[in-house]
């Protein structure tokens, strides 16, 4: 396999089209083209969770042409993976040095970094390929990045469906708030720029499909002139997956009692969470629990996250082959996120292996309210040293209610269905 220069994967998957065509079933079946900005496998982090379960889903029916990208080169193992749901595939590698080339002509042009980060001439020529011969029905754009490959192509052809998930500038706006003076304009000036791209993209597309309503509501509020073609999905959790019934060994030291974190930790907003909680919360918790121990569970810590681990009281693991025993041991999960978007997966994963959680209202923000999972909601340093003191307080226990929530809402193959049903064109309400 060709790694630096990109690989192209024509075979793949049989065609479900021909399947359907040869029963005479064929209005069901739909040639789609999907682009994502990171390989959709493995699920075990946030945008590939969400990516993979729309690819299992959707190919069950339609026949996928995947475009996307890697970043890790442990990922290159699982692009033969992707042929089981994609009928071909197109992996281009995400250089690092290529993408800075790309982020430094987009200063020079006025773009946002981080879409030119993105730009790869073999993938644009990919994606001309596909809407030329395969002539797909509808084409399928996760990321905002992904959306300068079928800019200005689709015009009078394929539904175009541009799954920004989160308002991104949004994000960026927040990175500027307390930054020295060079990051502030930095990540203004990247916050500005890309929220005239969203626009222009959501003005561009049939539907712009955000991950939850708060961010569909505030991006209707920047965009107004495409407010009728602006909808949010529901995401999704495998609840056979994180069941509170399977049964793990206790990956803690004897004698502690855990208070977990699970998250990528090379990403600052969750950097600057752990942090925060090792700071500001940890010393206060231990002067009442000493047996308290802040597990930081989740790959690619940086140096930094690393040298957490020197504190009394912290654990880092690094990359672990399962999470599920690190959160079903746990007295409780805290997401102590100052900055966050749309709906924190490991909140719905906790909740679905019915934990307790502890999180601030933004790591929460995107979850519809539900009492019974008995969150703990804190607004500051104090409500999370009194939260954390209280779950130590209890024996640890097994929120059943929130197991419940997870299940009657968050159920992956029903919102998925909502989705498809978009794709289509037959859904376009408020909320699928």
């Amino acid at each position: 396999m060709k790694r630096g220069n990109g690989t192209a994967l024509e075979k793949g998957a049989p065609s479900k089209k021909r399947e359907a065509e040869a029963t005479g079933n064929i209005i069901s079946t739909m040639t789609l083209l999907y682009l994502t900005h990171r390989i959709p496998y493995p699920p075990n982090k946030g945008d590939k969770i969400s990516t993979f379960n729309m690819m299992r889903h959707l190919s069950k029916s339609h026949d996928i042409h995947l475009g996307t990208f890697i970043d890790a080169d442990e990922d290159w193992q699982y692009v033969e993976k992707l042929h089981d749901y994609c009928k071909s595939v197109c992996v281009e590698k995400l250089d690092k040095k290529r993408g800075m080339m790309g982020a430094i002509k987009g200063l020079l042009r006025h773009e946002p970094l981080s879409v030119a980060y993105y730009k790869n001439k073999r993938m644009s020529q990919w994606v001309d390929h596909i809407l030329a011969h395969e002539k797909p029905d509808a084409i399928l754009m996760y990321s905002g990045c992904t959306g300068q490959f079928v800019y200005g192509k689709t015009a009078a052809g394929p539904r175009t469906i541009f799954n920004a998930e989160d308002v991104d500038s949004e994000k960026f706006r927040s990175y500027a708030e307390d930054k020295n003076r060079f990051k502030k304009w930095f990540f203004q000036r990247e916050a500005r720029l890309l929220r005239d791209y969203e626009c222009r993209m959501a003005k561009t597309f049939d539907q712009t499909v955000f991950i939850s309503e708060a961010e569909a509501t505030l991006f209707r509020t920047l965009c107004p002139e495409s407010a009728e073609k602006i909808t949010h999905r529901t995401q999704g959790v495998d609840v056979d997956y994180f069941n509170p019934d399977l049964d793990f060994a206790d990956p803690y030291p004897e004698g502690t009692r855990a208070i977990v974190f699970v998250g990528a930790m090379d990403y600052w907003p969750n950097i600057k969470a752990v942090t925060w909680y090792v700071d500001e919360v940890l010393p206060h918790v231990q002067k009442r629990h000493p047996d308290i121990l802040f597990a930081i569970v989740g790959m690619s810590p940086t140096d930094a996250v690393r040298r957490l681990a020197e504190r009394p009281g912290v654990l880092v693991t690094g990359s672990v082959p399962d999470v599920r025993p690190y959160v079903q041991h746990a007295w409780g999960v805290c997401l102590p996120l100052t900055i966050a978007r749309g709906i924190q997966n490991k909140a719905l994963e906790a909740m679905a292996m019915g934990k307790r959680i502890i999180a601030t209202q933004d790591a929460l923000a995107g979850i519809r309210p539900c009492p019974e999972t008995q969150a703990l909601v804190a607004q500051n340093s104090a409500d999370l040293i009194a939260h954390s003191c209280t779950l130590l307080d209890e024996d640890k226990a097994q929120i059943e209610e929130a197991r419940r929530f997870i299940i009657d809402h968050y159920g992956w193959d029903a919102n998925l269905s909502n989705y498809e049903a978009l794709v289509f064109g037959q859904n376009s309400s408020e909320r699928i």
